[in-house]
């Protein structure tokens, strides 16, 4: 960058530019949420046919670029910001500089040297020449410089050769900056058309990871998330910072936004939404890529068959990875299901409140805003959950919604939970404790974020529904710590690590448990996951007497009258019945998530 070019640069006019991204961005964004759930949500409550179909299918098109929009504008925003804040040091160097040399009736010249004019004592009739100080960048020759302005006869060469310098050094700064942000700025495009496609998500993703690298000084900056801080110290962060900064953050650092529990639903659902689409676009990429299986069996004659050398080499490089894209991909579809039945049947929006596709892979999703609800259930699946099958456990917290919102006045939010790593083989995995204890910690803060973030007066009423192993997990965050919730719903227990329904940090007689007919699970799983209880017991002592003294008793499950919870009615059977529509366990569990407890019948 020359000097010309750093007299004229104005870092203000940027970050101007930066607002009006951000506002654009801000209006995609409003779009965006009016075209899913309000025009399309509108239309699946009230519209059936081909044409609906169609103009639904271009509404989503439409939503999509929208929210493509929004997630460009917040990277060009924040790299326009982040280029003012790098550039302006340099920028305020150059303009003292030329201050000051106007003050002195300096010259300045086209490369940055200044001219000084004639000045000091006068030796032999001649006052000394004036002359030009070229600026200096390195320290050693500054440094002489500095000494040699003690000695010079002309009092203006000192003073001329540091606004030469302070010029140089400006420069330099400026052109850095410039050659660091310019290519990076450029790559922000898009392309001429009105597809978003894989592709461009997956460029999304790299011009994120591109600004967040040269952005790095300025992000900095931003007050960072407290490390392992707690729901209310994560509220709180959020609330201290500026309206720009959120932005900021939420545009650089969606993936950690979108994870930390205390901050809004519409917030987390925002920063979530952006890490699906960009996965998704990644994901498709690099499943495409893939190449075809190839044949898997050679001929050995009479001796059988053997692997092919091509088939094992795919088996090793890529077998693995592509099972574990299909399988990431195919719960996104679900998530996006969801998305697409906003409006269908009274369905209220979704909010995509946690996400990550590592390992068996991380979902959250709730039905309706529990910051704004009167009534929050949060749902915990057990063995073989995972982000693949998502969509069953979904559809169980729709059909709980449904039930609930059918019984209050009030508002209504069901959230499927799966948060945690869950035991994947029934027989290999299940009996483990630590899959449990491992994620409970996770449950009791997610809860105690639902707490954080209701507005309601009451602060609002939450149940935790836990199935199967999803109970255990739930009875490991009651024994760990605080489990943040008002009741507990259990179906299909195979016991929660505690012998007494009051060891499960609610109110007495808030345990509510279902056991199916034909439920095999609780019975097998007493010895793994059972709690104890001590109880005064009388022994025979002898051929007469008997004794008194404290007996052990282990193995304990919810469906055990001893351990004390309020036995609901089912008229289903087996392990994986409790959602059926219109059963009698359905509706249990949703007059217990809205409190009408008069409505729960026992057995």
């Amino acid at each position: 960058m020359d000097l010309t070019a750093l007299t004229s640069l104005k870092p203000s006019a940027y970050e101007e530019a930066a607002d009006g991204y951000r506002a654009a961005g801000a209006m995609a964004a409003r779009t965006k949420d009016e075209v899913e759930n309000g025009i399309a949500a509108a239309m699946r409550g009230s519209l059936r046919g081909e044409a609906a179909e169609a103009a639904l299918a271009q509404l989503a098109e439409l939503t999509k670029n929208f929210h493509y929009i929004q997630v460009e504008c917040g990277l060009v925003s924040t790299g326009l910001s982040a280029f003012a804040a790098d550039v302006l040091p340099a920028k305020r160097k150059l303009d003292a500089a030329l201050a000051d040399a106007a003050a002195r009736r300096f010259t300045i010249g086209p490369d940055g040297s200044v001219g000084y004019p004639a000045a000091g004592d006068e030796t032999d009739g001649h006052r000394p020449k004036g002359g030009t100080a070229g600026g200096l960048t390195d320290d050693v020759a500054s440094a002489i410089a500095r000494q040699a302005g003690t000695f010079h006869p002309n009092p203006h060469f000192r003073h001329a050769q540091t606004c030469a310098n302070l010029i140089s050094e400006a420069l330099a700064e400026a052109t850095a900056a410039d050659r660091k942000w310019a290519p990076a700025l450029r790559r922000l495009t898009a392309d001429d058309d009105l597809t978003v496609s894989n592709a461009d998500w997956a460029d999304a993703a790299h011009d994120m990871q591109d600004i967040r690298d040269v952005a790095s000084h300025y992000l900095n900056d931003i007050p960072a998330p407290p490390e392992n801080g707690g729901p209310e110290d994560n509220a709180e962060w959020w609330t201290n910072l500026s309206a720009q900064e959120k932005a900021d953050y939420l545009a650089m650092f969606p993936a950690q936004v979108g994870a930390l529990d205390g901050l809004p639903a519409e917030v987390r659902d925002e920063a979530n939404r952006t890490v699906l689409d960009v996965t998704r676009g990644k994901y498709q990429l690099e499943l495409a890529a893939i190449p075809p299986e190839p044949t898997k069996f050679r001929s050995l004659g009479l001796d059988g068959l053997a692997y092919t050398d091509e088939w094992l080499d795919w088996h090793h490089q890529h077998e693995n990875r592509k099972a574990h894209l299909e399988a990431s991909l195919k719960g996104m579809d679900s998530i996006q299901k969801r998305f697409d039945q906003t409006g269908a049947k009274g369905m209220p929006e979704a909010y995509l409140l946690g996400f990550s596709p590592e390992g068996n892979g991380r979902a959250i999703i709730a039905n309706g805003n529990p910051d704004t609800a009167d009534h929050t259930a949060v749902y915990v699946p057990g063995t073989t959950a995972n982000l693949s099958g998502i969509e069953g456990d979904i559809n169980r917290m729709t059909r709980v919604w449904r039930e609930a919102n059918s019984m209050t006045a009030g508002d209504v939010s069901t959230v499927t939970w799966l948060g945690y790593d869950a035991p994947q083989n029934i027989v290999l995995n299940s009996p483990d404790s630590h899959f449990a204890n491992e994620g409970a910690p996770d449950f009791s803060r997610f809860m105690g974020g639902l707490h954080t973030t209701n507005t309601m007066e009451s602060g609002g009423h939450h149940t935790a529904i836990g199935h199967s192993y999803g109970t255990t997990l739930i009875g490991s965050a009651a024994r760990q710590g605080d489990l943040n919730v008002d009741d507990v719903v259990l179906a299909g227990s195979p016991g929660v690590q505690v012998g007494r329904a009051t060891d499960l940090d609610v109110p007495e007689g808030h345990v509510w448990n279902e056991d199916a007919e034909g439920d095999p699970v609780p019975e097998i799983g007493r010895w793994g996951h059972g709690g104890a209880q001590e109880t005064d017991a009388v022994r025979p002592s002898g051929p007469d007497g008997y004794t008194s003294g404290k007996q052990t008793i282990r193995g304990i499950i919810p469906s055990d009258e001893i351990f004390g919870a309020n036995q609901m009615g089912t008229n289903t059977s087996g392990h994986s019945d409790y959602w059926n529509p219109g059963s009698e366990s359905l509706k249990n569990q949703a007059a217990v998530v809205v409190g009408a407890y008069g409505k729960v019948k026992l057995k």
